[in-house]
């Protein structure tokens, strides 16, 4: 069956790994739910050495909350978040935020991971059931700007104030981590479902894995990684018209330009960034010319309002 947005966007941030089956071997079957970045998650494992396998990428999920996740108040990104600096920091989170950095500057600053202010701002409105005023819209965003990280292996350290977010990129990255696990192993035919697809290979049925987009059509994976992004999958407001993806520039959300935009690439971290990014962009050449600075990657779809 084909695997839906939709379906991922109903469960969250699921984890679905179907390595293939020795045929000789008897077959065993894991099935362990979860959290996992602050959202739900599963894993659904069949193959000989299934509990093994599931308590490893278990494990190694487990480890990446303690560095990449918000949810954690004792995580290395909630301690710096708290801190405004992290001394010696954890390769993993240099890893992710050198790729932020990367995007970051590709796209002219649009993809930004201080705007946490902004979000929280946003957030803390939407539960009094309004939006922020101009004067606290203005306030926040002068918080905001990736120039303003110092960033290298000795720390980490950001201005009084500031706050860094892996949304956007965090999701990918921990597919494309769990991926590299599996691989080490020598497993093959494995899809990855951290609310971002990432694929080993192609399908043990045979062929290219199967993955519908919301927009319209299907994207067959193999090797590589898709990433679908909607201004407003997730609102702050009630009517559905203030979208959870934030201009850094605007300090408010990103205009209903877009109704999905889905991009693939070699790593899930990659396509994760660029699909968002592409949601501040406002016609089809501009997501393009984004898209094309980085080799490997490009747009399976695109759906206007």
């Amino acid at each position: 069956m084909p695997i839906t947005r939709r379906r991922l966007i109903t469960i969250s941030a699921a984890l679905a790994l179907l390595p293939a089956v020795a045929r000789a071997a008897p077959q065993t079957s894991k099935h362990w739910t979860g959290q996992a970045l602050g959202a739900r998650a599963s894993i659904r494992i069949d193959h000989p050495d299934s509990e093994a396998i599931a308590a490893r990428v278990m494990a190694e999920i487990d480890r990446l909350e303690d560095i990449l996740s918000l949810y954690r108040a004792d995580s290395a990104l909630s301690r710096l978040n708290r801190q405004s600096h992290l001394a010696e920091p954890p390769f993993e989170l240099l890893e992710c935020l050198s790729l932020a950095s990367a995007v970051n500057h590709a796209s002219g600053g649009r993809f930004d991971p201080t705007v946490q202010p902004l979000w929280t701002l946003w957030a803390e409105a939407a539960v009094r059931g309004g939006r922020p005023d101009p004067e606290a819209i203005a306030a926040a965003k002068a918080l905001v700007g990736w120039h303003k990280v110092e960033l290298d292996t000795a720390k980490i350290a950001l201005r009084p104030g500031m706050a860094l977010t892996l949304n956007g990129i965090g999701q990918g990255y921990v597919a494309d981590r769990v991926a590299a696990l599996l691989e080490a192993e020598g497993l093959t035919d494995i899809l990855i479902d951290t609310g971002e697809f990432r694929a080993l290979g192609g399908s043990p049925e045979g062929g290219e894995w199967p993955v519908r987009l919301e927009a319209s059509g299907s994207v067959g994976l193999r090797q590589r990684a898709l990433a679908t992004s909607s201004p407003l999958g997730t609102t702050f407001d009630a009517a559905g018209r203030q979208g959870h993806i934030l201009d850094p520039a605007s300090g408010t959300p990103a205009p209903a330009i877009w109704r999905a935009l889905s991009i693939s690439a070699p790593t899930a971290a990659v396509a994760d960034a660029l699909s968002t990014t592409a949601c501040l962009l406002k016609d089809i050449d501009q997501v393009e010319l984004l898209v094309e600075l980085f080799p490997g990657a490009r747009v399976e779809a695109a759906d206007r309002w």
